[in-house]
């Protein structure tokens, strides 16, 4: 059995916050530790602020979607995809360092740091339609609450 949630919010920065918060109420139902809930937060957060700072170019009447799936066995599948301009070069944009918005004083480290806490990060994207970040996660001592 798996249980899972699907929500779509305004592409405004304020949102970030609700997302993460959002995704770590849901996975909470595992029982991660504070480290993985942690990590989990925080890729929500790079994510969707990828999203909503390069897919829309902080343009506020988009979407942002999230779907998330817990599995029995502790697993954590989180996607954050955007409809929005799309990536040239996934390799390049992957590359630690590099951001499109140097002018935002954008860090470029936010699928370094998505990568580094996950245990596999997909990304699709196509210009001119949009981006999908696929995100899992095994969980270390994780509890099955919802059979």
């Amino acid at each position: 059995m798996k249980n899972e949630m699907h929500v779509e919010f305004s592409s405004v920065s304020q949102n970030e916050s609700f997302a993460r918060v959002t995704v770590g109420a849901f996975v909470a139902q595992l029982d991660p530790t504070m480290e993985e809930l942690t990590e989990i937060k925080t890729v929500v957060s790079e994510a969707v602020t990828n999203a909503i700072i390069h897919g829309y170019n902080s343009e506020p009447d988009h979407k942002v979607h999230i779907s998330c799936i817990l599995h029995e066995d502790g697993e954590v599948e989180i996607t954050i995809r955007d409809n929005g301009i799309g990536i040239a070069d996934i390799d390049e944009a992957r590359q630690p360092l590099f951001t499109s918005k140097p002018d935002l004083e954008r860090s470029g480290m936010g699928f370094t740091i998505i990568e580094n806490f996950m245990d596999s990060v997909e990304v699709i994207s196509k210009q001119g339609e949009g981006t999908s970040v696929h995100m899992k996660k095994q969980l270390t001592n994780s509890k099955t609450v919802y059979n």
